[in-house]
This record gives structure tokens, sequence and C-alpha cells, in this order.
């Protein structure tokens, strides 16, 4: 099996001070740091991927905008590809898939932001694709939500996202039992 790692929009509005601050942005973006050094320390392939929002009325992730800028913690390297992407899917218009064919991967690590939105977007489209998944759950981040007017904590929210991706989508844990082949 050939892995790669998928790092998705772990970009500066997501923390704080940011345009659209996320629960856990921190820490879940320093797990991610981490398994990043792994997979280059193996020399896996990683590919970054980001979001311009140019949908009208978008107030984060505005082109040319710090803001709309990957993050320090998880920032690319020279030769790592970064896929701009501006729907939800990682893979829709973008040439993500055509990154990962060609470098044979076969199981995707993925972590980023949010849980509930491009993650598990991205997370159900890859299994589509055909790829084995595994989620890094303590790299994610989400926020809160609200139905019905009922609030959803952020910890709620993601505990359902990775409860129901890891139902049938891919292979849910923390970062601690990650292994790299």
């Amino acid at each position: 099996m050939s892995d790669a790692l998928v790092i998705i929009d772990i970009q500066n509005d997501y923390f704080p001070g940011g345009a659209m601050e996320l629960a856990g942005a921190e820490a879940a973006g320093r797990v991610a740091g981490e398994v990043l050094a792994r997979f280059r320390l193996a020399r896996l392939p990683v590919v970054h991927v980001r979001h311009d929002n140019i949908r009208a009325g978008s107030t984060f992730f505005l082109p040319g905008t710090k803001g709309a800028e990957i993050h320090p913690l998880v920032a690319a390297q020279a030769g790592e590809p970064v896929v701009t992407k501006h729907f939800p899917n990682s893979f829709r218009d973008t040439g993500l898939l055509e990154i990962l064919h060609g470098f044979s991967a076969t199981r995707l690590t993925i972590c980023g932001m949010m849980t509930h939105m491009c993650i598990d977007t991205g997370v159900r489209a890859a299994f589509d694709l055909g790829f084995a998944c595994r989620l890094v759950a303590d790299a994610c981040a989400t926020r809160e939500l609200s139905f019905g007017g009922r609030t959803v904590a952020a910890a709620d929210v993601q505990a359902a996202y990775l409860a129901a991706l890891g139902a049938v989508f891919a292979q849910v844990a923390p970062a601690a039992e990650l292994e790299l082949s």
C-alpha cells in the first residue's frame, strides 16, 4: 500500500484572531504539524490543500489575504504540491486526484479543518474514488453549529462527524496510533 498525507485547509482564518475561528484549531494544527514531520522523515508524499473562497458574500479565506494562507504549523516545503480549491470537496475542479495517482497513492492519511465540512466531504470523496482513508482525529478541528434553534457544541459536532466517518469511510484514530508503512 502506498501512503500519502493530505492536509486540508489548515489556514490562518481558522486560528485565533482569524475570520472563522475554530474550537481547538491550535491543538489540531500542532498535531497535524507532527504528522507532517513524520511523513517527511519517512520520505512519504505530502499534498497541501488550501481553500480560496470565491463565493459571493464570503467572509473568510478571501483570495490574496493573510487569512487564506496555509498556517505556518503545516506550511509546504519546496517540492510539496499545494492544491487550491473553491469548493468543500478537495477533488472538485482540482488536480488532487492526478497528483495522488502520480504518487501511486492507494491509502490517504487525512487531517485538517473544518471536520464537519471540508474534511467530511474530502474523506467521503476519497473513499468513493477508491482510496483507503485514515483520518487523524486529533489533527482536525471544527466549530459549534446551530439547527432548529439548538446550538450543538463543537465537541459534539466533532464527535458526531468522526463517528460517522469512522463507521464506513475511514479508519479514525489519534496521531499516536498512526503507523507509517
